[in-house]
């Protein structure tokens, strides 16, 4: 056992990598087309919206027509509940996913036999572009079940010819022991949750260094560069990202890739990108930061036209794969963005400066309250196990000059006994906003 060095065989590349960007674009229109008819003839509520904006199908004729195009938004999916935005009879409907639905209705998706192939593609293409290849075997950890990431990591490591372990999530200390005794390749995790595998590891006296895995595919939250050193130094692992989200597809609309672990390739011949002003709405060019918008090429179920991710990133040319542009690592989301006391931070922005700081660990919650009228930052960080107490002091106050001076906002810095704080086995939720409501 142990992650000894093993050659990886080229990455087979298929047929829609291998493209130029004109040959692309030139398809991405064709696809463009057909998926604004499918939406406008068979989902009322974009017909309504189209109609509303005085534009129709028949009016795109270039890529840079989409711009034309109305928005979808989060809340549209959820007037739509629970079929309303399907283009397809129920009985094409091979599967149901849907979001968690915290914060109201949770969005539905839908998915037809070939949608469900496409989603397997991308996956499997993602898998390979991290460094998998046939016969490996993937040790699964997102949650399965109406959560989109377990279901569409394994289908796609099946088609990928991987091995699939279906681990989910929770139950940490047995799935430390699964990996040890099954001995997989790659993990596909949260990276907040291998963090707390990590933590579990080291709490079994397992070296988290011996283990078999050789790569981490890391999605479903932000994360930095700082989280991607501390993985990789600490389990001795490539840790690349992926990126999804429900709405589109699930995990599998870009991969960054190993062999340069510069941002994510966007699948462009499933998924089109642009970059909006969040404030105006306008396209951006690319490199420049603003949210993210993508409008479905091949989906069927669930044809989405310019959907508002709210992530927030850039659009860059690409790398190991040519014809498929980048994005830049999430920095954060526009709806997860705290506006203290007139200036704008994002959870990711502490992530790094607790990071870099000696004697804290990479476990931190962000707590919100009101103190004489005036909006208050209270992070809390947890202490490595082999911090001393004056260690402990010295991080509080490195952690609360870095805020001051990296980001301009005062916050009070609490470094709090190692396990604390609550681990996440899915997606983080870095912020407990104790303010009083509004009304």
């Amino acid at each position: 056992m142990g992650n000894t060095a093993r050659e990886v065989p080229p990455d087979p590349l298929d047929p829609a990598e291998l493209l130029t960007r004109d040959e692309l674009a030139d398809l991405q229109l064709e696809r463009l087309r057909q998926t604004l008819r499918h939406a406008y003839d068979h989902v009322p509520a974009y017909r309504k919206k189209f109609d509303e904006a005085g534009v129709g199908p028949q009016d795109c004729r270039s890529l840079s027509d989409l711009a034309r195009f109305p928005f979808t938004t989060k809340a549209d999916l959820r007037e739509g509940y629970p079929f309303g935005m399907f283009a397809v009879p129920m009985p094409q409907v091979r599967r149901l996913h849907a979001s968690s639905g915290t914060t109201g209705r949770p969005t539905v998706v839908g998915y037809t036999d070939s949608d469900l192939s496409v989603w397997a593609d991308v996956v499997a293409r993602s898998i390979r572009a991290a460094g998998g290849r046939a016969g490996d075997k993937v040790h699964i950890a997102y949650g399965y079940g109406l959560f989109t990431g377990g279901l569409g990591a394994h289908y796609g490591a099946e088609r990928a010819g991987c091995t699939v372990i279906p681990a989910s999530g929770g139950m940490t200390a047995r799935q430390v022991q699964i990996i040890q005794d099954f001995e997989p390749d790659i993990i596909m995790i949260t990276p907040s949750y291998m963090l707390t595998l990590l933590d579990e590891f080291e709490r079994q006296g397992v070296d988290p260094r011996g283990t078999s895995l050789r790569v981490g595919l890391f999605g479903a939250e932000p994360w930095t560069e700082e989280m991607r050193r501390e993985i990789e130094q600490r389990f001795a692992i490539d840790a690349v990202d992926i990126y999804g989200l429900s709405e589109v597809i699930g995990p599998g609309v870009a991969q960054e890739c190993a062999s340069t672990k510069d941002g994510l390739h966007i699948w462009e011949d499933h998924f089109l990108p642009e970059v909006v002003d969040p404030l105006t709405d306008e396209v951006l060019p690319d490199g420049s930061q603003g949210e993210l918008v993508f409008t479905s090429l091949t989906k069927e179920a669930l044809p989405i036209i310019r959907y508002r991710t709210r992530d927030l990133t850039r659009l860059l040319p690409g790398t190991a794969r040519p014809a498929f542009r980048r994005m830049a690592k999430v920095t954060g989301r526009s709806d997860d963005m705290i506006i203290l006391r007139g200036v704008n931070l994002f959870p990711s922005q502490i992530e790094e400066i607790v990071l870099r700081t000696p004697a804290v660990a990479p476990h931190f919650t962000l707590v919100l309250t009101r103190r004489d009228r005036l909006d208050h930052l209270t992070v809390r960080a947890e202490a490595r196990p082999d911090a001393t107490a004056a260690e402990r002091s010295a991080a509080a106050v490195a952690v609360a000059r870095g805020i001051k001076d990296g980001i301009g906002v005062t916050a009070e810095v609490t470094v709090v006994d190692p396990e604390t704080l609550e681990r996440s086995v899915g997606k983080i939720q870095r912020i407990k906003d104790l303010r009083p409501k509004a009304g």
